[in-house]
């Protein structure tokens, strides 16, 4: 699987669509202060700056793209008001893999600019806004040295730039699980680390000295990288696929060659990745989580009636290109519609939780 040319979510604004289903990302909310606090630190600490340059990692596509965008720029602009400072002009790159839906982002930018507009309200106008989408893996260069002010990235760094090597033994799981070997949790982690201290050293070339980066990570609380609260939504799918497996629907040696390119961390082993790599300083850190069901507003009946629906088609916003990609289009409405059956019985019988590892960073000075 050459996951650069199949990650990306299911792009569009139909039923299916990452822009209909991305119920994780109510966690943006979640993590608001930080983002805050990194923003107004990194202007406070600038003198009156003329541009910004800010980029979001992975921006996928639909209504979550620019929120936090808008978020930052308002932010800046308020603080332009209280200290009596001209408006910077706002350089905005948002990144994905070359099959993200870009042509929905850049047919939504005039409206948005507009709304943006209209909330700031001020007779001395705002910054004006230059838009750049920039195709590409954020495990490699994508920007020039010493350009970004702030990056921001949620739900995208748990992804790898590739299934890890030597996990063919994995044998009826599709990611990391109680019964997978100790070598195939050996190789998710490898590769995680890896990733992340490649990522690391781009962005610190990539930031000026001073710059903030807020990265908000799906991960988990517990330090067994097979624990329930982060596999277990991918032993569900897991579960589907070999039903369909013993029903001569999927071929044996097709589903034991297909991994998801996840790995889900936790806080110490993301604190000691950006420790050992160097480049930033750690400003601050904090987990959240959000239910599987992000609609449930109560209403039990609801919420079991509607759960497993509703946690199916987020999910499918994100791993049909996956399965598409190595079992072919024909199966996929199957998998989903046995995946539904068995998360609407499983969210009866339990609750369960995404787990989020937000971290804030602040370049560290370059050596002379």
């Amino acid at each position: 699987m050459e996951v650069t040319q199949v990650l990306h979510m299911n792009g569009g604004t139909g039923e299916t669509s990452y822009a209909s289903n991305s119920l994780v990302q109510k966690a943006i909310c979640l993590t608001r202060v930080m983002r805050e606090e990194a923003i107004s630190s990194l202007y406070r600490s600038m003198q009156q700056p003329k541009r910004l340059a800010i980029a979001d990692l992975g921006c996928s596509c639909g209504p979550n793209t620019l929120f936090v965008m808008s978020e930052a720029i308002k932010l800046v602009e308020k603080l332009c008001r209280e200290l009596k400072h001209e408006s910077p002009e706002y350089e905005i790159y948002l990144n994905d893999l070359p099959g993200n839906d870009f042509n929905s982002i850049f047919k939504s930018l005039e409206r948005f600019k507009e709304r943006l507009r209209n909330e700031i309200e001020d007779e001395h106008g705002m910054g004006s806004c230059f838009f750049n989408g920039v195709p590409g893996s954020f495990y490699g260069r994508i920007f020039p040295r010493k350009t970004l002010h702030f990056v921001h990235s949620s739900y995208s760094l748990m992804w790898l730039s590739k299934v890890p090597e030597g996990v063919e033994n994995n044998k009826g799981n599709i990611y990391m699980s109680s019964t997978s070997p100790s070598n195939v949790l050996k190789a998710y982690y490898e590769q995680y680390q890896k990733d992340l201290s490649l990522f690391l050293k781009c962005r610190g070339e990539e930031m000026v000295e001073g710059g903030r980066m807020v990265l908000t990570i799906l991960g988990r609380r517990s330090h067994d990288p097979s624990s329930k609260e982060c596999c277990y939504i991918w032993e569900l799918l897991a579960r589907a696929l070999n039903h369909m497996v013993s029903k001569g629907i999927i071929k044996e040696e097709q589903m034991e060659g297909f991994n998801i390119p996840q790995y889900t961390p936790s806080p110490s082993e993301v604190e000691f990745e950006v420790e050992k790599e160097g480049s930033f300083t750690i400003t601050g850190m904090e987990v959240s989580v959000v239910p599987w069901n992000a609609n449930d507003d109560g209403n039990l009946s609801e919420s079991l009636r509607n759960g497993g629906y509703n946690v199916a088609k987020c999910m499918r916003a994100v791993a049909e290109p996956l399965l598409i990609s190595h079992f072919g289009e024909a199966i996929v409405e199957e998998v989903f519609d046995r995946y539904q059956q068995i998360l609407t019985k499983t969210m009866s019988e339990e609750k369960n939780h995404f787990v989020n590892v937000t971290i804030s960073l602040i370049r560290k000075p370059r050596s002379a």
